[in-house]
């Protein structure tokens, strides 16, 4: 019997191909405010990760219908805000932070509710390198990401008398729409390249292995080490 994921923010990107991968080997309820993205074998429920009562309600309907649930993949979220911070008002900024590091929260303790009694459960938080370092007028977004890996962290320690692990992936720049690449794009990258959202899959497939408990509270970067070069202005 295939277990039971759910991934938030499937309609595009990140989230749209780890669903379609894992729909193989897992039951997959995809979760995302926009329109159901018709992924084969995946169960799409409409859910906004701003309203938490719906988040609440979301996920008790998700263990009415399908009982225990083994792997939660937190990909939504607001994906980029760029304002200048003179004209950044609080509201906006307040929404970021609520939909990215607190609706984050809302599903983890969710889904810790749908994981009660399982022998095992995996919890992978998506921030960015944005959390780390950054380009101007990206604050509420690189708050909301510095934010989930604290909360990583915090949730890790917290669980350690469950056999739940908490993991973060800190994407750099993953190439998800068809806009055509330029070589610099790729030379720039010490990997030599952009990544892609398979580089992503990889890296959540490592970390949702139920063998592989020891690794808890880590922020994996995949990134083609870029977060490790020197940029210097010629």
């Amino acid at each position: 019997m295939k277990q039971t994921m759910i991934i938030t923010g499937v309609s595009q990107g990140i989230g749209y191909a780890l669903a379609h991968h894992f729909a193989e080997s897992y039951h997959v309820i995809g979760l995302d405010i926009g329109e159901d993205p018709l992924l084969r074998d995946v169960t799409f429920m409409q859910m906004d990760l701003g309203n938490h009562e719906d988040v609440s309600n979301t996920f008790k309907k998700i263990g009415q219908d399908f009982g225990v649930v083994h792997i939660l993949i937190n990909n939504g979220g607001v994906s980029s805000l760029v304002t200048p911070i003179e004209e950044l008002d609080v509201e906006t900024f307040k929404h970021v932070i609520d939909v990215n590091l607190v609706g984050t929260f809302a599903c983890s303790k969710a889904f810790l509710t749908l994981n009660e009694g399982a022998e095992y459960g995996r919890i992978i938080n998506l921030a960015s390198t944005r959390a780390h370092q950054n380009e101007p007028d990206w604050e509420a977004y690189g708050a909301s990401k510095g934010g989930i890996v604290a909360l990583t962290n915090s949730m890790a320690v917290s669980l350690a008398s469950r056999p739940v692990t908490v993991n973060a992936i800190s994407p750099g720049w993953i190439h998800t729409s068809d806009d055509p690449l330029r070589d610099v794009d790729h030379r720039q990258h010490p990997s030599g390249r952009v990544g892609t959202t398979t580089d992503i899959v990889r890296a959540v497939t490592y970390l949702i292995d139920p063998m592989n408990d020891f690794v808890n509270g880590h922020n994996l970067v995949v990134d083609g080490g870029m977060t490790k070069k020197m940029i210097y202005e010629s």
